[in-house]
């Protein structure tokens, strides 16, 4: 199916339809004037030129000139055995978005949009039609609902179709002669229609020897081979040809679907058309032909039976569906196998699911799987390129400082940017697709399976195809139904349409009743103002959804709208807490422990205790101990704050606690997961103040080995709060005499013992680091950008790239040490209900694939096991300055294959060789030292709690575990995005008021016409488009897996000569980065005139 644009200016839909008695605006006179055409001599005179001009050309290419065409009656014949294809919509719109595509001449332009109307009504009257016509500006017609195209108009029917045969009178017009036009399609010939001056391809009823099907996909074929696979936006993203055929037809009552279907589906505007038009719609117009009735778009849901039973018989699979955020019409589901993802082609096969869903899918037949062609030229499936992931502006952007260190290990693996985990365990572990394509290449070099001379998949081995499904069910909806965007006046409309910013989700039609008062008389002074819409409604006969405005926020690219916009869209609760929350902590203030809890608690406020953490820190949930003891060894002691005590089963503070499931750190701010007074004051271990924790105490050797370990509920007092650049410079002048005047400190506990705590805490660190490593740990560090802003206004000064260091390390290795701890002890205890984390290992196709490229670069990579694959990472990529960034472009690549870390209920998974955390090289593993921002740090603490006999049993059973570890996933996925959106917007306005920017970037991917850079000063990652730059020309090639490319820069002046420069994976380049709006900017590559030498 084409793809087409509407002409600038054009109102194809001015007739665009609410319902039954509704009062149309009159017709424009095109309809007369096209009329007039037809009866002028002069263009018949030139369709006859144009005919035999066409003949000429045939011949000369020695095609046989179809023979004449049969009269109409055997045309309305024929229209009983075969449907008319589309018709509507087409009108003034271009054969194709790509302005690169060879023009065609005017008339073959214009019979190329016409001559798919159909056959009907040829030797009508003049004054029935012109009846029609009245009767139409009298009434809308009732068959189109708010699923037209954007613009306010209506759309042409269609003729032809069974249900309108007995209606003659709708398609009554003049009797017009017009030369016959031979036609290179294949067809039998043409004949004129006076319905819109519509010219008709005529196929013999039978006999020819050819089908009509065969004839049309000769037609599309032809016109396939014009305009190549597919366009492309400027955006960079693709345009899909509807290659595949998925399975299911709509009722046959529907008709073929509209332009405004194939172009917007549901999508916002200005997107340009993503939709692949597959079966389900069976590319049928969008009006249905019966009165009063509306044709149904999407297939209805299955029964919640069907599915069930569909399920346990395995015909239907199960999983988080992910949307590919830079080609909108393209969809993913984990496969159940751990191999490539199913791929789901279309909005239509999609099925109302939005981005993050817990859907259920039906396989496809395996004719029409997709067929995987990774060596074609254009195509980049090379690990290089950049992943379907790479849409976001500036992934690698992360501004917690420092942060908790269990935190910051498991950041490298959850990455995925495209939405929330799934509910169950094997869906949430979502897989990260490592195809990409050029940007004008089809995604996996997908070949049109369902076209003549396309390669049968039924032929092929499974490698070489990707399985594909349609969504026939949403098991759980996922996605927050809340969107950002903007509204657009319709005019003579009861709605309008509602844009969201984010292109998987669909346009919306929202009352009018909720826009702004003056909206309708002053619809441009909200042009940039940013709404926030909940969908409330998709209707399976709609390809728009129906919503409801919830509020405006203000103008776009300003930092607090847009920022609520974030907040909302990934369902982020930042109300204030109610009275009823707020009523289940201490009243009287300032809270002192209980004098009962002492008993129960062993007193540890006499130790030397203090909390390392980002210097502008408040919820201070972790402190340290390290006491040298006679023998040589040490007791050193990880004490959490004791969250549960304040936060008990069941109650208003537990409820919300759980619905939040985790705090979100923003560059600004935090949306904290409890209440402030909680976690800045009655739980945060501030110093020189009693407070209540959990502790895990052991006793080490100087070597990090363990002798004995204690778990218990313990009171502290902090004697002082150092942040990592104290502990840094503890750590790197370990004979300096330090003087203490930056925080309070404890007089029992002078800086020098805290200054010698930290550095036995160090050596010991250093050896239970260099023992994880050894026994087979991954760490893939990417960079992370920090912000100073403006105190007053908060807007960003400045950035910085941040380095974690020492000082981090060492927090790091015993929060470690006490999480897997942890994770033993309550596994111990309660093996069916222990909520646990566990990381799976990577997918072994992507894995093979990235070794193949590796081979191809000259690299030595080692995926045999997470250690292995550490120690080549740190061993192939040199000692120059440059070894840092080629070794972060590596990284990146070994991250696609990876899996998210997830949590959950033992007796769920039950089984154990499950439960190992790859990357840690550990059998168990939990989250136990950051219980004022997880949620599941409390539900492990009460756990603990119940092991050691100080706590009452948990009363959640195995589902309700599992329940809640579903639930953590997700906001933590959830959270992690938002935090980089947040960078990415705040990068964006420091690059918009304080650029341009000026970096060297390093090439981590080569795509057919666009490369991926890394910005080693900002580490953003940033796609480059050729076309774009002021070239002469460039060219892409592959050398066995290994892409390159080389650019021809234009001369500057006539005395000099082009510049040839060469690209490939980690060639240094320097860019500029640009603001292009309020909230884009773009990375532009300099001359190499102008680059510095190395």
């Amino acid at each position: 199916m084409e793809h087409r644009r509407q002409a600038k200016g054009s109102n194809p839909s001015r007739e665009f339809r609410r319902g039954q008695n509704q009062m149309a605006a009159p017709q424009k006179d095109a309809y007369a004037r096209l009329l007039s055409q037809h009866h002028s001599s002069k263009f018949r005179s030139y369709l006859s030129q144009f005919a035999q001009q066409q003949q000429q050309i045939e011949e000369s290419h020695g095609l046989a000139v179809s023979d004449p065409i049969p009269d109409t009656s055997e045309a309305r014949s024929r229209k009983g055995e075969n449907e008319m294809r589309e018709t509507g919509g087409r009108n003034g719109y271009s054969a194709s978005p790509n302005k690169g595509v060879q023009a065609e001449s005017t008339l073959s332009l214009y019979m190329e949009k016409l001559n798919e109307h159909g056959e009907a009504g040829e030797n009508l009257g003049v004054q029935q039609s012109m009846a029609v016509r009245q009767r139409h500006s009298k009434r809308k017609d009732t068959n189109t609902s708010q699923d037209g195209d954007v613009e306010s108009g209506g759309e042409g029917k269609q003729a032809g179709s069974k249900t309108q045969q007995h209606d003659a009178s709708s398609f009554r017009g003049p009797s017009v002669e017009i030369p016959r036009l031979p036609d290179t399609s294949g067809n039998k010939g043409m004949a004129h229609s006076p319905r819109q001056g519509a010219v008709f391809p005529k196929h013999s009823s039978g006999g020819g020897p050819e089908s009509v099907q065969e004839q049309d996909k000769k037609i599309k074929l032809k016109k396939m081979q014009k305009k190549g696979r597919c366009d492309v936006r400027r955006d960079g993203s693709e345009y899909s040809d509807g290659d595949l055929v998925p399975a299911g037809q709509v009722p046959r009552t529907a008709e073929k679907q509209s332009l405004s279907d194939r172009m917007t589906a549901g999508q916002s505007p200005g997107r340009g058309s993503g939709s692949n038009v597959t079966p389900n719609d069976n590319g049928r117009h969008r009006n249905n032909p019966g009165r009063g009735r509306k044709r149904q778009v999407f297939e209805p849901y299955m029964a919640p039976q069907d599915v069930s039973a569909g399920l346990k018989r395995s015909e239907l699979l199960q999983g988080p569906l992910r949307i590919n955020p830079k080609k909108y019409h393209e969809a993913f589901l984990p496969s159940p196998d751990g191999l490539r993802d199913i791929f789901i082609d279309g909005i239509v096969p999609r099925n109302r699911a939005l981005n993050g869903d817990v859907v259920v899918v039906k396989l496809l037949p395996r004719e029409q799987w997709k067929v995987i062609k990774p060596d074609k030229e254009g195509e980049s499936d090379a690990p290089g390129g950049p992943s379907e992931r790479a849409g976001s502006a500036a992934p690698g952007i992360i501004t917690v400082e420092g942060g908790s260190p269990d935190l910051i290990i498991e950041a490298q693996f959850d990455s995925d940017k495209d939405g929330p985990g799934s509910s169950l365990l094997h869906s949430s572990m979502k897989k990260l697709n490592l195809n990409t394509a050029g940007s004008a290449c089809p995604e996996n070099g997908a070949t049109p399976t369902s076209k003549p001379g396309a390669i049968d998949p039924r032929n092929l081995a499974d490698k070489f195809l990707q399985r594909t499904a349609k969504v026939v069910c949403i098991a759980e909806k996922k996605h927050s139904r809340a969107v950002t965007g903007f509204l657009k006046l319709l005019p003579d409309k009861e709605f309008a349409m509602f844009s969201p910013v984010d292109h998987r989700v669909p346009r919306v039609n929202v009352p009018l009743q909720d826009c702004p008062e003056n909206f309708s008389a002053r619809a441009a002074d909200y042009a940039n103002t940013l709404f926030v819409c909940r969908i409330t409604e998709w209707r399976d006969d709609s390809n728009f959804a129906e919503g409801r405005l919830a509020k405006s926020l203000g103008q776009a690219g300003e930092i607090e709208p847009e920022t609520e916009g974030i907040l909302t869209e990934y369902d982020v609760d930042f109300s204030e807490f109610s009275k009823e929350v707020l009523g289940c902590l201490p009243q009287s203030l300032p809270w002192t422990i209980p004098a009962e809890e002492f008993k129960r608690r062993k007193d540890l406020r006499k130790a030397c205790i203090f909390t390392i953490d980002p210097a502008t820190a408040r919820d201070l949930d972790d402190a340290l101990s390290c006491k040298p003891l006679p023998d040589g060894n040490f007791e050193v002691g990880v004490h959490i704050a004791d969250v549960s005590y304040f936060v008990e089963e069941g109650e208003a503070l537990d409820s919300i606690a759980s619905r939040r499931a985790t705090s979100v750190y923003l560059v600004q701010k935090v949306i904290p997961m409890l209440p402030r007074l909680l976690c800045e004051e009655l739980c945060s271990l501030n110093p020189m103040t009693d407070r209540l924790t959990f502790s895990v105490i052991w006793k080490l050797t100087p070597q990090g080995k363990i002798l004995d370990e204690w778990f218990g509920r313990t009171v502290i007092r902090s004697c002082v709060k150092l942040s990592y650049d104290h502990a840094q410079s503890m750590i790197e002048a370990p004979e300096k005499l330090f003087s203490w005047r930056s925080s309070p400190i404890l007089p029992e506990h002078p800086v020098d013992e805290i200054h010698q705590a930290v550095l036995n805490l160090h050596s010991i660190a250093k050896q239970l680091r260099k023992q994880r490593f050894e026994g087979g740990a991954l760490r893939l560090d990417q960079l992370k950008l920090s912000f100073t802003l403006d105190r007053e206004s908060g807007m960003p000064q400045g950035c910085y790239i941040y380095k974690y260091r020492d000082s981090n390390k060492l927090v790091e290795e015993f929060m470690l040490l006490a999480n897997m701890a942890t994770a033993h002890q309550i596994y111990r205890s309660f093996p069916d209900q222990a909520l646990l984390r566990c990381h799976p290992p990577p997918q072994t196709k992507m894995v093979d694939d990235l070794l193949e490229f590796c081979d191809q670069m000259g690299l030595k990579l080692d995926f045999s096991s997470a250690g292995a694959l550490n120690r080549s990472l740190n061993d192939e990529l040199g000692v120059d300055e440059y070894s840092s960034a080629r070794k972060e472009v590596l990284t990146h690549m070994c991250s696609r294959p990876m899996q998210m870390a997830v949590y959950f209920c033992t007796g769920v998974l039950k089984v154990e060789a499950l439960f190992r955390h790859y990357a840690l090289n550990v059998p168990f593993y939990t989250h136990f030292t950051s219980p004022i921002r997880r949620y599941a740090d409390i539900i492990v603490h009460r756990l603990l709690a119940a092991s050691l006999g100080c706590g009452p049993r948990v009363s959640l059973c195995q589902s309700d575990v599992q329940k809640q570890a579903s639930h953590c996933n997700d906001k933590k996925m959830a959270s992690k995005r938002v935090q980089e959106l947040s960078a990415d917007l705040f990068f964006a306005v420091l690059v918009k008021e304080s650029g341009p920017l000026e970096s060297e970037a390093m090439v981590m991917g080569v795509l057919d016409q666009s490369f991926d850079v890394l910005v080693l000063r900002y580490g953003v990652q940033k796609r480059i488009y050729c076309n774009a730059l002021p070239l002469r020309d460039f060219h892409f090639r592959k050398v066995g897996k290994k892409p390159e490319m080389t650019l021809i820069w234009a001369a500057e002046s006539e005395a000099e000569a082009p510049v040839q420069q060469e690209l490939s994976i980690f060639t240094l380049v320097d860019v500029v980065l640009k603001a292009e709006g309020p909230m884009k900017y773009s990375a532009i590559l300099k001359r190499p005139s102008e680059m510095m030498s190395f």
